[in-house]
């Protein structure tokens, strides 16, 4: 019976309190929102992430002595033409590429195979020309099969340009009227919260500064790690350069894994189109430094005061939602713990006034 006292002491102590029973029950109809409406919803959701994103270059600009609704436009017409510059410049050079490289396929497995017969021919004791063709074989098979799937994908999602559509239009409303109306949205917001919010008010605001910097963050890590990614490869000759930068720039959203999954097309694209020569070297070599800087120079710079989460929670956190939400848990791994993290520092325990057992005391 002691323990169960203690238990209900517990209980009783961290959940008497109104801000701990409402916190739950808010994050409870925020869950259950998201699972049911979050396909419906998605492209009001995205343009809250995208005001979000843009607000601190608004609020910047106020701060300027711009009138409030001056800022907002300023900040939409940039998020506008930087939305043109990406459709009409970067998603075309991209498909382009995606195209060549889907035609290139047998090309492709012609030239691996010539590659690999002759690391056969230098390294004979450690790959056989049976183990050549058997592997060959299995790429094939594995190449031909994901080649169908994307085409049958792509056939079959043709009328989803419909849903592309509705998100160009809404994306835009959404971002204009979120940044315009957001101190009328966050009191509005504050009228549903209880008078006595100190939780609540200790949990947003931690929420606001990490979740602010780390959406920034990346956004400026992703855009920085790709483009250098495409000039380094684009002036080393390397075919697929912007795909590619694409790809090691979206990387960057899955710490440590992302990284390690990314280096696997680049090799095998160079390794395809120079061989086992110099030229490959140096793409690895570039590819290496983008990494190591991306590692050890910018995303202290970016987010020394953003996340501070250690590396082992990361892991655990993208394992984690990652296998409860696929690649959406992956993608908002870090904002997820970092919620947690900010809920247990600001929840009340004070463990001293629980009951002791008789037994615990002696």
């Amino acid at each position: 019976m002691k323990f169960l006292e203690v238990i209900g002491a517990w209980i009783n102590h961290y959940f008497s309190n109104e801000e701990a029973i409402y916190l739950v029950v808010l994050l409870l109809v925020i869950f259950i929102t998201l699972f049911t409406l979050g396909d419906v919803l998605a492209p009001v959701l995205t343009g809250l992430v995208v005001a979000f994103l843009l607000d601190g270059l608004t609020e910047k600009l106020v701060a300027l002595k711009l009138p409030d609704l001056s800022a907002v436009i300023v900040t939409f017409a940039l998020f506008v033409g930087v939305l043109f510059a990406v459709m009409l410049f970067v998603a075309p050079l991209v498909w382009r590429q995606l195209q060549g490289l889907l035609v290139s396929l047998p090309d492709a497995m012609v030239r691996v195979r010539e590659v690999t017969q002759e690391l056969a021919d230098s390294f004979p004791e450690l790959v056989t020309e049976q183990q050549i063709n058997t592997w060959l074989e299995n790429v094939t098979g594995e190449i031909v099969a994901l080649t169908g799937s994307f085409i049958e994908a792509f056939v079959t999602n043709v009328p989803s340009l419909v849903g592309v559509l509705i998100y160009v239009v809404l994306v835009p409303i959404s971002v204009f009227f979120f940044l315009k109306d957001r101190h009328r949205l966050l009191e509005w917001f504050h009228l549903l919260l209880p008078d006595q919010r100190s939780l609540l008010s200790a949990v947003g605001a931690e929420m606001n500064v990490q979740l602010a910097n780390y959406v920034r963050g990346k956004f400026i890590e992703i855009l920085i790690v790709g483009s250098v990614t495409f000039i380094a490869l684009q002036i080393l000759g390397l075919n697929y350069a912007a795909l590619l930068g694409v790809l090691v720039g979206v990387s960057v959203l899955i710490p440590f894994i992302g990284a390690a999954v990314v280096t696997i097309p680049v090799f095998l694209v160079a390794v395809i189109q120079f061989g086992w020569s110099w030229d490959l070297t140096w793409v690895m070599v570039a590819y290496g430094i983008i990494q190591a800087l991306d590692g050890n120079v910018l995303v202290p710079l970016l987010f020394s005061e953003a996340v501070d989460l250690h590396p082992i929670t990361i892991i655990v956190a993208v394992l984690a939602f990652g296998g409860l939400w696929g690649v959406w848990g992956v993608f908002f791994a870090i904002p997820l713990a970092t919620l947690i993290k900010a809920i247990y520092n600001a929840w009340p325990r004070e463990l001293q006034e629980l009951p002791v057992p008789e037994r615990a005391a002696e």
